[in-house]
């Protein structure tokens, strides 16, 4: 007689959603997933609030899409498992653009935004890499998605090299933009979530339009 019995484990993934106040469910809307940095991994939800779009909309800003910010466990990193588990769920509740998936990340979130595509490459209709890394021998799989890299020049965690190196592999194709603020350190997220043209630019990116037409 075999002792085997059928048994599942369910994963438990904490996550902050802000809907438009126009949210109905009646049309689809944009959705940006924003993955957090290694800092802000636990079990309490207000440490995804200290960086990136969730504090800036905390503090009021008010995006015209559905921005979802989960969070990873004490020492655990990235998958894209993770991150398409997530886009899914959130496909079966809420009424989602398809052509309009957007992904960002800082540091570890940005090796996480990286990874994800790479493994993923038919979903996103943008990518926002901040200081992270990525495989440039991979980077063909994404030549496709409009990306807009950025780094600080003198960042002391995760080396400049990492995002010079991604973009060196992606300029050739014509669809990415590399931003380096020169005498910024690791912090190169603060400047860029709170600059507006970000997100306009990305909203007018969607799924197979090859035309990034990044600001000046």
């Amino acid at each position: 007689m075999s002792n085997q019995v059928e048994t599942s484990i369910v994963k438990k993934i904490k996550y902050l959603l802000y809907t438009p106040s126009d949210y109905t469910g009646d049309e689809p809307y944009p959705l940006m997933i924003f993955l957090h940095g290694a800092g802000e991994r636990g079990d309490n939800l207000d440490l995804v609030k200290i960086h990136g779009p969730p504090k800036e909309i905390a503090a009021g800003w008010e995006p015209s899409f559905i921005v979802v910010s989960p969070q990873v466990a004490e020492g655990e990193w990235w998958s894209p498992s993770t991150v398409i588990w997530i886009l899914n769920e959130l496909k079966a509740k809420m009424n989602i653009d398809e052509d309009r998936i957007y992904l960002t990340g800082l540091s570890m979130g940005g090796y996480g935004s990286w990874d994800t595509a790479i493994r993923h490459p038919n979903i996103w209709a943008a990518l926002v890499p901040i200081c992270g890394k990525g495989d440039p021998l991979m980077a063909e799989r994404i030549k496709h998605i409009p990306t807009w890299i950025f780094h600080g020049a003198k960042d002391s965690v995760v080396p400049f090299k990492h995002s010079q190196d991604m973009f060196d592999a992606l300029e050739g194709y014509g669809n990415a933009r590399f931003t380096v603020y020169p005498e910024a350190d690791h912090d190169s997220w603060t400047e860029t979530y709170s600059n507006p043209e970000l997100f306009e630019w990305m909203l007018r990116q969607r799924r197979g339009l090859r035309s990034p037409v990044f600001p000046e």
